[in-house]
């Protein structure tokens, strides 16, 4: 089976940066590789949702620009009623254990990126990510750079 893997905030705002740093030419060849190698990329809803109220902040127009062509070409992952739901549970469970990933008051949102992965279905699935700390307690994550083609 084809894996897949979840983009998180981190690497969709290094892809979409509209200043070409190093790191972010390196995250989008990555990316190309990882298309051209027939990985399933998905783009998930709560990915596009931070990136881009951030570019939106800053009005960062090219960024915006990138964030829309690249949400046309990789398959998108929209949120519905049953990730939201199985996102407050992951929540609740965190905080039960004494291990929140964010405050109270925040939404959480890889709570809801973990649940958009859970929904998949399949463990096949591994996030990409900056920052596997609070994910990686609750479906595969990685960093970016780690994911490879065989």
């Amino acid at each position: 089976m084809t894996r897949l893997v979840l983009l998180d905030a981190g690497p969709l705002g290094l892809v979409t940066n509209p200043r070409r740093s190093p790191r972010s030419a390196e995250c989008a060849q990555w990316l190309q590789t990882l298309v051209r190698a027939q990985f399933r990329v998905l783009l998930p809803e709560i990915a596009d949702y931070e990136v881009r109220r951030e570019l939106l902040r800053a009005n960062k127009v090219k960024g915006i620009a990138k964030l829309d062509t690249l949400a046309g070409l990789l398959e998108y992952l929209p949120i519905s009623t049953a990730v939201m739901r199985r996102a407050a549970e992951l929540w609740a469970h965190a905080r039960q254990q004494g291990r929140p990933t964010a405050s109270d008051k925040a939404i959480d949102a890889d709570m809801i990126l973990a649940a958009q992965a859970l929904s998949l279905g399949t463990t096949e699935v591994v996030v990409a990510t900056t920052n596997i700390g609070h994910l990686s307690r609750f479906v595969p994550a990685d960093l970016w750079q780690n994911i490879v083609p065989p």
